[in-house]
Parts: structure tokens; sequence; C-alpha cells
């Protein structure tokens, strides 16, 4: 079966989605002892929370990056992540999308969260033809992730590395059967809708980033 363009793809319970992030030692590790970000850790600044593993090792170079040392698992719950997509906004415009960009501009402006879709990645990090989610918190979006939202924090560092050796060692095979299974998630088509600003078909929700 063909993949389709956009879908958001995770590891999800019927309760939680499982999320991946990357910080400092500093932050990181207190966060995975504490199961809480730390206090070095600013809810005033945009995060961005991704459903994909491999894009989360794409962005932090299989956790090798500076400052990006720490790789987390953060299981939230499906309320908080469906809330944050019924407040999201998309993080670029879209022409025929928005009304122009002024309307797109005052969306951006007053909403907590913003989506965006990039080219999920194979295991040599090299683009795939479908996109992955991205989700950008900020305000009380932010707030309400670190607070409320939050089951639990894993270290998924050693996971990375180890698929990493595989991969570079010329064993995909038993590299893919290291990632986190992840499948469609079972977002209503109303709350796409909304996320999606009714603008164009559920397929395609929320255009091009």
């Amino acid at each position: 079966m063909e993949e389709p363009h956009r879908r958001i793809r995770a590891l999800h319970t019927a309760s939680t989605i499982t999320v991946y992030q990357a910080y400092s030692p500093e932050i990181g590790l207190p966060a995975i002892c504490d199961g809480r970000f730390p206090a070095a850790w600013k809810p005033d600044r945009m995060t961005w929370i991704k459903p994909s593993f491999m894009w989360m090792m794409y962005r932090s170079n299989w956790g090798t990056s500076t400052g990006q040392e720490t790789v987390l698992a953060v299981e939230i719950t499906r309320d908080g992540f469906d809330w944050a997509l019924r407040h999201a906004c998309l993080s670029s415009y879209v022409r025929g999308l928005h009304p122009d960009r002024v309307a797109w501009q005052r969306d951006l402006k007053r909403s907590p969260a913003r989506v965006q879709w990039d080219p999920e990645r194979d295991l040599h990090l090299r683009p795939l033809p479908h996109r992955s989610l991205q989700l950008g918190l900020s305000g009380e979006a932010s707030s309400r992730y670190a607070d409320e939202w939050i089951v639990s924090i894993s270290n998924v560092t050693p996971l990375a590395h180890e698929i990493h050796a595989l991969v570079s060692s010329g064993e995909p095979d038993s590299a893919t059967r290291l990632l986190p299974q992840e499948h469609e998630y079972p977002a209503s088509d109303e709350l796409l809708t909304i996320a999606n600003k009714r603008s164009v078909p559920v397929r395609y929700a929320f255009g091009d980033a």
C-alpha cells in the first residue's frame, strides 16, 4: 500500500503517544531521573516534539550533535497531544490554504502550537517521499506539556547508538527490528480538520511545510 504523503505516525497506546526530543546532558539527564524537565528547561521557549524516531535521529545525528547528546522518549497523554493539534497553526504560509498572509500571521501569533511537516528519513537519514509531523509548543501549550501531559521520560540514547552502529556495520535488517513500532495515530477527521483550518481535504491535512 502506498504511503500517504502526510500522516501522523507514532508509537501510541489507548491513552498515550510517545514523542522524541534531544537535549544536552544538563537538561536530559535530570529529566530522565525525575520524570520531568529541570529548572534549566525554559517553558517560555518554543519546544518541538517529534512522533517520528527516525526524524529525531536525523535532527540529532543519532544523538551526537552538540546540545542534543541525550535523546528522550517522552510519553504524553493523547488528550494533551490532541489539545495541541486543536490549537495549532501551520508554521509557514501556504497560498490557497490561508485566505492571505496577514490572516496566517494573525493565526500564528495567537496559536500556542505550530504544525510542520518534514520529509521522513530512512536508516541512512536520507529523505523519503512522505512527511512526518513536528509539533512546536509555546506559551500555554509548552507549560501544559511540561506540567500536565508528561506520563514518563525515558532515555533512548543507547538505543539510538545501537541502531546507528548496526546501520554503519551494514546490518539494516537488525537495525530495523530495533526501531520503535510507529503506526498511524488515530486522530479524528474532525480534529485534523480543526487543525487544518477547514481549508483543504483531510488527507492533505495542514498543507505543505
